[in-house]
């Protein structure tokens, strides 16, 4: 199994211009990576753009991710929910993964783990393979109620993100060890000195890269590291 790398953009860059560039920047920096599996998460508005330049350029090694979807009513797809993203939406688009529950959400836009379980099945049943972020083990038992398929998990520690703070190997082994499932990333404050130990020592299948991945150099140097793995 090829270490996952996920680059959550979160709400960057603030441009088109500029999310082509880093786009295309890091498409072509992964171009010879073949043991890394790579996938971009942009704003939603950039999905579609950014997939038609990718086939355009033959940036075939490179997987759209969404950061968010809705959990519709299955199996229509669509309905009455403004302002909302639909997983059949998104897999016609081309996006393979699909970022459910981030801490950010949970905090700022007060998403429960029932709407959260709630995407997660819509998911897998509609669009794009989740990847479920968790913080600890009730948040993951609440996030997978009703689900027999496999889910990706991302451990990411709320202390970890965005502060500089990577959580320790020891710790985040620990939690690893705890997730009973075959695919797990970490999350928090990766950066190019850190993220080969996580899976190295942490025993973590990939990674989810908020704010580094916004530096197409620091992103495809762990990109490097990794694959050397």
């Amino acid at each position: 199994m090829k270490p996952l790398i996920v680059a959550n953009w979160k709400c960057s860059p603030v441009t088109l211009k500029e999310a082509k560039q880093l786009f295309n920047s890091v498409a072509r920096g992964i171009k010879n990576i073949k043991n890394v599996e790579t996938v971009i998460c942009p704003p939603f508005i950039y999905l579609p753009i950014l997939g038609v330049s990718a086939f355009a350029k033959g940036f075939g090694g490179l997987r759209l991710g969404s950061q968010d979807c809705f959990w519709e009513n299955p199996p229509t797809g669509g309905g009455a929910f403004t302002g909302e993203i639909s997983p059949k939406m998104l897999k016609d688009l081309g996006v393979k993964y699909v970022i459910i529950g981030h801490s950010e959400r949970r905090r700022h836009l007060k998403e429960t783990d029932e709407m959260i379980n709630k995407k997660t099945k819509a998911a897998l049943l509609l669009g794009p393979k989740p990847i479920l972020c968790i913080e600890n083990l009730s948040q993951l038992k609440a996030g997978l109620r009703g689900i027999s398929e496999k889910v990706i998990i991302a451990y990411e520690p709320v202390f970890a993100i965005g502060t500089g703070k990577p959580c320790s190997i020891v710790k985040a082994k620990k939690m690893r060890k705890s997730i009973k499932y075959p695919r797990v990333l970490y999350g928090g404050s990766v950066n190019s000195q850190n993220a080969k130990n996580y899976i190295l020592e942490g025993g973590f299948q990939g990674l989810l890269i908020g704010g580094v991945s916004l530096n197409s150099q620091e992103f495809l140097k762990m990109i490097r590291d990794i694959e050397k793995i």
